[in-house]
């Protein structure tokens, strides 16, 4: 997004308009959070459900890059293991579902509410029973939000697919190969995605930005 938006193509040699275009994209994240009146004790911290297709469902992501009917979820209940995360007896959760990025073409502002309350309904026949009648707060995180709000090209919850040549060193470094003076910390930049990853980023960035620690260390460019 960096290059694509902010930086002029004739200051780009390492991270063309061809060199974006050509890179393939992660999937995207649907991700529902909610709390409840009503606790759910036998739901522990982490669960993961997955639905009666498997493969297929992985191709309609990956390769079809359609937003199928049905779904594999993981479900997230942080007062399992801290009760101060919600009023007292009630419960937090979120669940997350894997969908295609925006390549899609799914129109998330009117699909939305329809696929969460799909997955609701799903929860509340297995884990969560008695579910939508309990939730006193939600909200959700579409495709379309990593993209307009996060930043994402395409809505990719993960930056760049984790191909070989798309991991770790061949992702944009965080001192900018075409820029001086620019340096760049997230799940967009090396090493990768998720909390490890962006953590990572951020203690890299701190041994290559020019603070005089670093400069006296002999670190920083």
């Amino acid at each position: 997004w960096t290059y694509q938006k902010l930086i002029e193509p004739q200051h780009r040699k390492v991270w063309t308009d061809q060199k974006v275009a050509r890179s393939k994209y992660s999937m995207s994240l649907f991700v529902w959070y909610f709390g409840t009146k009503q606790q759910y004790p036998d739901v522990p911290h982490h669960m993961i459900l997955l639905g009666k297709r498997y493969r297929e469902l992985l191709e309609d992501i990956f390769k079809r890059k359609v937003l199928a009917k049905d779904f594999s979820l993981y479900l997230h209940r942080p007062t399992a293991t801290d009760p101060s995360l919600a009023p007292v007896g009630h419960d937090t959760f979120y669940v997350l579902s894997p969908v295609p990025n925006l390549d899609s073409g799914t129109n998330w502002q009117e699909t939305a509410e329809t696929y969460r309350q799909a997955i609701a309904e799903y929860l509340d026949q297995s884990v969560l029973p008695g579910l939508e009648k309990h939730v006193t707060t939600s909200f959700c995180t579409t495709p379309q939000d990593f993209q307009d709000r996060l930043l994402s090209v395409k809505g990719a919850a993960f930056g760049f697919e984790p191909l070989l040549l798309q991991s770790a060193w061949f992702r944009p470094h965080n001192r900018s190969e075409d820029v001086k003076g620019l340096y760049m910390v997230g799940a967009g930049t090396h090493p990768g995605a998720g909390i490890p990853g962006v953590l990572s980023s951020a203690k890299a960035l701190m041994s290559v930005v020019p603070h005089p620690i670093n400069v006296a260390k002999g670190y920083a460019q």
